[in-house]
Formats: structure tokens, C-alpha cells, sequence
């Protein structure tokens, strides 16, 4: 582990509105790694939807209002890929116009990590804990890899080696790394393909004959849960969730539930 010590998480607009046990997993994990992890009251939405929908004065806006509010962090974390693709990738595009900010971006930028890919390179020694590891059989999973984090920010190892690391035995779907039909407002402009190709996602999670699809994206979480079909035999989780309960498993704990203060 490096010198960092203290975190900011950034803990998403989905995640804060849909999905609090996603949050509560990460602090955990985090804490349990060594960092002191704060929760920044003053956060809102990132700006991706304003960005994506060509809004970019809005969007600039949320940028420098995150990036203020960030800066004083040695490190930002999020369970998020496409967050951290709209901070670390876009915030210096939108920004670059005044220096002053611009060059705030950058500093923001360049400290902000996925969860995963946080954790594989400040604290691989955590992941390979014997106490993360789980103690009981080995339960298989399936792995879908999100557009924003495999193909802008390039990270698709990190989040299966620390399922690995976690004990997981992870059985490929075809396609792995095909689009769940999310996309944010693709998924509201175009319900209809949006749902195919979710459709397509679940039918080959389920090929792989495992019970659970996990992804690194709440959209990606958030767009499959939404298309489980009662009887389908499928659930799908974050992967935050996932390594906590496997800590749990391997601590002989029931899920840590008390320790996400």
C-alpha cells in the first residue's frame, strides 16, 4: 500500500438514489483495506447525463462545482465506471478553456480510481488476504464488463482478479463485453432495442449456467435487474456487494452488516 491514507468517495447519483447497499459495501471494503474514507455531503451528480445529452454549459457547471469539492482528496474512489470516465476523461475537455480550472480537473483526474482498479493497486495485499478469500466452496459467478470502464478506461482485469482474489470462480458469457443496453438515455430514447439487447445479456448470463451476473456499473446493475424475470433463476449484483459478502464469508461473519458506519 501506498501513503494514501485519506478517500473521498464519490458514490454516484444511482448508487445514492437506487441503491445504498452499493455505497455501503465500498466503505466497507475500503475501510477494511486500511483507508479512512470520507463521504463528501456537498456531491451531486457527476454531469454525464447533461454531457451526453449535448448540455455541455450544465455540465460544466457540475464539473467545477465536483472538481472544487474533490480536490483536496489524495484520492478519489468510485463504484462506477462510467463516473469515473466522465471525471477522469471528460472534466479536462469541458474545462480547458480556463486554466485555472482546467488544471484543477487535471489534478482531479489523475486521482480518481474505480473501485476495483483502487484496490488492485493500493492494496493488493488486501485482496489476497486469507480473510478475504472465502473458506466455504467456491461460488461461481459470471462477469459483465461495462462499455465506459472496459473500453474507455481500458480496466478489465482488475475487477475479475479481485473476484478471483475473493475466492469467485468466474465463468465467461460469450460475450462479456457486450453492451446490457443501458447507456444511459440510450435506454429511455430507444426502450425498445435498449431491452433486446438486455435480453441477450440475461439469455447468455444464463447459458453460463451460474446463478449471479455481477458488473463494476450501477446502470449496467441497475438495466439487467430491471429485465430479471421472476423464475429465471438469475440475480445480478455489483461487485462491491459481492467482495463484501465474500469477506464476510471468509470471516465467518454474516455480511458485516454492522460495520458500514
Amino acid at each position: 500500500m501506498t501513503d494514501i491514507k485519506r478517500i473521498a468517495l464519490f458514490v454516484t447519483c444511482i448508487v445514492d438514489q437506487t441503491m445504498p447497499e452499493v455505497g455501503v459495501a465500498t466503505v466497507r471494503l475500503l475501510r477494511r483495506a486500511g483507508f479512512e474514507v470520507d463521504f463528501p455531503q456537498a456531491q451531486t451528480c457527476c454531469g454525464q447525463p447533461f454531457f451526453n445529452s449535448g448540455y455541455r454549459d450544465q455540465a460544466r457547471d457540475l464539473a467545477r462545482r465536483t472538481v472544487e469539492l474533490l480536490d483536496p482528496y489524495e484520492a478519489i474512489v468510485l463504484p462506477s465506471g462510467s463516473c469515473t470516465a466522465m471525471i477522469r476523461l471528460e472534466y479536462p475537455h469541458l474545462l480547458e478553456g480556463n486554466p485555472r480550472w482546467y488544471y484543477a480537473a487535471k489534478r482531479v483526474a489523475a486521482k480518481t480510481y474505480e473501485l476495483s482498479e483502487f484496490l488492485g493497486k493500493f492494496a493488493p495485499d488486501f485482496l489476497n488476504n486469507e480473510q478475504l478469500a472465502m473458506s466455504n466452496e467456491q461460488v461461481a459467478i459470471t462477469y459483465h464488463d461495462s462499455c465506459h470502464m472496459n473500453r474507455m478506461l481500458g480496466i478489465k482485469d482488475a475487477p475479475r482478479t479481485a473476484l478471483a482474489a475473493a475466492g469467485y470462480e468466474i465463468d465467461d458469457m460469450t460475450e462479456s463485453d457486450r453492451c446490457c443496453g443501458f447507456g444511459g438515455l440510450f435506454s429511455i430514447k430507444m426502450p425498445e432495442v435498449s431491452n433486446a439487447m438486455t435480453a441477450e445479456k440475461i439469455r447468455q448470463g444464463k447459458e453460463t449456467a451460474v446463478h449471479t451476473i455481477v458488473t463494476a456499473d450501477p446502470g449496467c446493475l441497475m438495466q439487467m435487474r430491471g429485465m430479471v424475470q421472476e423464475g429465471d433463476g438469475v440475480e445480478v449484483k455489483h461487485l462491491a456487494v459481492a467482495l463484501d459478502e465474500a469477506l464476510g464469508r471468509g470471516a465467518g461473519e454474516q455480511g458485516n452488516k454492522g460495520d458500514g458506519r
